[in-house]
This record gives C-alpha cells, sequence and structure tokens, in this order.
C-alpha cells in the first residue's frame, strides 16, 4: 500500500439509484455494486447538477456549476481553456485517462480562434474534456455516420457484424421470428434480444478495454485515475441474451403518480407531460414493455463489474485503487407520468453513489450508509485530494468528501443545486418560450426541494411529508409554505451572486494585493496629511525635492 492511490471512476448512464439491490429494489439484484457498497460507503442523498447527460458530466469533470463552466446542454461546447479533473491530476504528475463515454463536444471555434491544432497533443486534451482518450465511445443516432473516436464498431466487423453502422445494426437492434432486423430505437422492439453475443455488446467490450488500460497502466508505474463510463442501460433499450428475458412485467414496480400531477395548472409542468417521451411512459404497456429490458442492461452491468473486480483482485489492484460507482441522471420510466430524464424529481436528479476506498484511514466508514447531502461536483475534489493535488477552492466548487470516507468531522452542505436547459425542447417550442428563458433550476435542502421556473411559478415538494413527490406545494397559500418558498429563493439568490468565474488567483494571491495607494495609484486624497495618515509614508517620499528647474 501507498499513500498515493489510484481511481477507478465508474459512470453508468441514466442508472435510477433505486435500480439496484442495495438502494432497494426487491426484484433486480445486483450482488458485485452490493458488495462494493459494503467495502465501502454508500451515499444515500447525491445529487447530480443537471439532470441531463452532457452538462451533468461537464460539472463532474470540472467540478463546477453548469452556470460556472457553461456548458449548458448536449452539444454545447466546453469552452476552451475551462479545467478539467483531468488538467489538475496532471499537474499532480498522475494520469486521467478515459475509457467509454464522454458526451462532451469540443470548442473548435475556441480552438481555431487561439490558433490550437485539434490534433495536437493540446487540441487532443481540449477535445477530450482534459482526458487521455484510451477509448471514447459516446453512442450513436440511427442515421450517424462511424465514430473517429471509438474502435468499437471497427472491433464488431473485426467480429463478423458487418454494416456501415453496426452499433446500430447489431448492438442495439434485434432479429424477429421470421428473422427481420428491428431498431431499438423504437420501443416496441426493447424486448428482442440484441443481435449480438453478450461476449461481444457494447458493455462487455468497455470492461475489457478498461483491464486493457490497467494492464498497460501497471506496467507504466504512474498514478492514474481510469473513468470507466459505460452507455447502457442509456436508450436504446436492448440487451443481449441472457439478459433479455430475466425479466418480464410481474417484476415491474408499479409507477410512483396521482391524477393531481396530471391534472397540474402549471404551463410548464403540463408541457412536460405533453412530450411524446412522456406520453409514451405514461401508458403501462410501454412500462412493462421496456422496464424488463432496462433491468436486463443493469443485470448486466452488474455481472461486467463483477468480472472486473475479480480481475482486478487476482491483478493486485484491489488494495490501492479507490473504486467510485455513479450514473449521471436517473430515468423517469413513466413515474409521475414522465419518461427520460430532464426534471428534478429523485428518479431523475438523485443517483447512486458508492466509494470504496481501500486505505486504513478508512476503515471506519466501510460498509456505512451516509445520509449528508452531495453533489456530483464534490468527486473532483475528492479523486483530487487522493491523487495528491492540491485544492484549489478558486476553481472547484465541489467539496471534499473525505471526511466522510475516513469517519472524520468536516464536510457539511446546506443545498443541493440542479440547473437545467430546455430550449431544444417540445416544452420550449409548446410554451413559444426563448432560448435565454428556458431554463430552471432546483434547490434541495434535505427536505424541500424548491424548482425556479423562469417566466412561471415555482414548484416546490416537501420530502418530509411527501417522499415520492406527488404533491406540488408552489402555489399553495399556506404560510408555512410562502415563507419556505422566499427562504429557498434567497437561497437562491446567494448562491448566484457568489464568484464563479474568478478561477485564475488564489485566494493567497488575492491577498496579497495592495490597496491602490499601498501599489502607488494616488486617487482621491485631498492633501498631503490625508496620504500620510492612510500609508503611513510621508508624501515627500513620492515627489522629487525641490523646484523643477
Amino acid at each position: 500500500m501507498t499513500k498515493r492511490p489510484n481511481v477507478l471512476w465508474i459512470m453508468a448512464d441514466q442508472l435510477r439509484f433505486d435500480y439496484l439491490s442495495c438502494y432497494g429494489h426487491p426484484h433486480l439484484h445486483t450482488p458485485h455494486i452490493d458488495a462494493l457498497a459494503k467495502r465501502g460507503v454508500q451515499f444515500n442523498k447525491a445529487y447530480i447538477q443537471s439532470p441531463v447527460c452532457g452538462p451533468s458530466r461537464m460539472s463532474a469533470y470540472t467540478g463546477r456549476y453548469v452556470r460556472s463552466h457553461g456548458s449548458t446542454w448536449n452539444g454545447m461546447p466546453l469552452r476552451v481553456g475551462e479545467p478539467t479533473l483531468g488538467d489538475h491530476l496532471r499537474e499532480a504528475g498522475a494520469r486521467a485517462v478515459l475509457v467509454g463515454k464522454t458526451h462532451m463536444t469540443a470548442d473548435l471555434e475556441g480552438m481555431a480562434w487561439l490558433g490550437i491544432d485539434p490534433d495536437s497533443t493540446i487540441g487532443v486534451s481540449r477535445s477530450e474534456c482534459g482526458f487521455d482518450p484510451f477509448e471514447r465511445d459516446d453512442g450513436l443516432h440511427p442515421d450517424s455516420a462511424r465514430q473517429k473516436w471509438s474502435a468499437y464498431d471497427d472491433y464488431l466487423v473485426e467480429n463478423g457484424f458487418k454494416s456501415e453502422n453496426p452499433w446500430g445494426d447489431f448492438a442495439n437492434s434485434g432479429l424477429d421470428e421470421n428473422g427481420e432486423r428491428l431498431s431499438a430505437w423504437l420501443l416496441k422492439n426493447s424486448r428482442l434480444p440484441a443481435d449480438v453475443p453478450e461476449e461481444h455488446s457494447e458493455t462487455a467490450y468497455m470492461t475489457n478495454r478498461a483491464i486493457d488500460f490497467m494492464t498497460e497502466a501497471t506496467a507504466d508505474g504512474r498514478p492514474w485515475m481510469c473513468h470507466l463510463s459505460y452507455i447502457k442501460p442509456h436508450w436504446p433499450y436492448i440487451v443481449p441474451k441472457p439478459y433479455h428475458d430475466m425479466y418480464g412485467p410481474e417484476h415491474v414496480i408499479a409507477p410512483v403518480r396521482s391524477e393531481a400531477e396530471r391534472d397540474t395548472d402549471h404551463p410548464l409542468m403540463q408541457a412536460y407531460l405533453n412530450a411524446r417521451v412522456c406520453r409514451s411512459f405514461a401508458r403501462d404497456h410501454v412500462r412493462e414493455h421496456v422496464i424488463p429490458a432496462y433491468m436486463g442492461l443493469i443485470k448486466q452491468l452488474d455481472d461486467n463489474l463483477g468480472r472486473l473486480f475479480a480481475w482486478m483482485e487476482a491483478a493486485g489492484l484491489s488494495e490501492n485503487t479507490i473504486i467510485a460507482f455513479t450514473s449521471d441522471h436517473g430515468d423517469y420510466m413513466g413515474d409521475h407520468w414522465m419518461g427520460d430524464k430532464d426534471f428534478y424529481h429523485d428518479v431523475a436528479a438523485k443517483v447512486p453513489l458508492i466509494i470504496a476506498d481501500p486505505r486504513a484511514e478508512a476503515d471506519a466508514s466501510r460498509g456505512s450508509i451516509c445520509e449528508e447531502l452531495v453533489e456530483m461536483i464534490d468527486l473532483a475534489p475528492t479523486f483530487m485530494n487522493a491523487l495528491g493535488c492540491e485544492a484549489k477552492p478558486h476553481i472547484i466548487e465541489g467539496r471534499d468528501l473525505t471526511p466522510i470516507l475516513n469517519g472524520t468531522e468536516g464536510f457539511s452542505r446546506r443545498y443541493a443545486i440542479s440547473e437545467h436547459d430546455y430550449h431544444w425542447s417540445d416544452m420550449a417550442r409548446a410554451l413559444g418560450v426563448a432560448q435565454e428563458h428556458a431554463h430552471t433550476v432546483m434547490i434541495f435542502d434535505g427536505r424541500w426541494k424548491f424548482i425556479r421556473c423562469e417566466g412561471f411559478r415555482p414548484v416546490l415538494f416537501d420530502l418530509e411529508t411527501d417522499p415520492q413527490e406527488v404533491k406540488d406545494l408552489g402555489a399553495s397559500e399556506q404560510a408555512d409554505h410562502i415563507a419556505v418558498r422566499a427562504r429557498m429563493e434567497a437561497a437562491l439568490l446567494d448562491w448566484a451572486r457568489r464568484h464563479h468565474t474568478r478561477i485564475t488567483a488564489t485566494s493567497a494571491v488575492l491577498a496579497r494585493q495592495k490597496i491602490a495607494a499601498e501599489g502607488g495609484i494616488l486617487i482621491g486624497f485631498w492633501d498631503e496629511q490625508e496620504y500620510e495618515e492612510a500609508t503611513g509614508k510621508p508624501f515627500s517620499s513620492l515627489v522629487p525635492a525641490g523646484r523643477p528647474g
């Protein structure tokens, strides 16, 4: 054991916190993730900074809120020069390596303005969110061309799955009883087995690539953080045999929803319910068709993680590798009459978070459950601490979780914050909301969840009396609800007014800055006496003796 461990940061895409057995799912058993929780800390109140892939990940990779880094939506470039976790770790002599998905879009215009070649060392780093790209795989769409950054398509072709888009045609399609190829982009085809053997599936392939990286890294010798970022269980919802029929409608938990939610008078919430994906998942037969495939994808993920953890144990890596497991957001799956993500109920905005630190310092917390309010941006300073990087509070807005992992005092948070830019959506078009106003922000204090909806009244949930979040108190005239809304609005204003762009100078540098007079800038002094009283210096020391010649 050394004081400088490695870090394996595993992220599943669109994984609900409550679809793991350690978080309470009654039918979906995930023994390998459960075992990880028993070796570390399971966080029960971990919140992401945006309920959509791209901005959530950019917050995780920068340790900064969405309003700070500015990448507010999928495809919105992370501006060149925005410091990331990979940049910070590289300064400390550690590698930060990507295996899988980032959903990051490069700021090509910014790089061109600065004269940075995207193919140069700096350009590649800026294009990959600060990671060294061992293998990137962001997934595709039905009509997408081959990804230039991923070898998974080539791998499929090499193994006999030949087409222009093998990711879509094999890994995310199935065959019906007549041998007709059917795309999982249509929800009705979710119960088909993916037309690829499990060992060649995307989840198995990325697990293998993580093993390849760790094998190489062992020979390299430098400390590392590997971000193993799985695309699944994100849609398209389809999974290979034998996982495609492990679960059926009898394993589908009844949806959490109320008639009052469907009859809401809130224009934005009504627009959400009328969006296509929400209309689909509000139908029970859709849920009963899709959720078993979603569960199968999670079971497959757990099995592959078991394979990975067993390999790490045999390779001697377990004793010096911190393992963190989480998700970038959840999935409504018909709860609250909604589908996909994009809003702030816990099923979308709260994620599983498990951190297992093998070092002796963490023995006191091993197997514990943490009820502290934490955010995804807290991972960056935690990993930086572990890998010997100096703290950077002038840049990083997250808070180091090390005190929790070590069972000591020193961590606290009053609120969790999450933001969403919905200018791209059905909701914005239906309501005629301009892009600059299509914005919501959530603030949660552990009991009250307040959602500010620009241009509309707020939404408010009391999770103490309404843990399922089915009763919106945003229009309640009850005095205590009015007072809570005012308090939460004031807390949001306080958060929004904090410094978040002054990242080029540390607090120590700022403390050394002189007042204007001490720096030789004389503004506003009436006479010599005022100057001497303010600075403690004789004014005569600033001017030459005698008259000018």
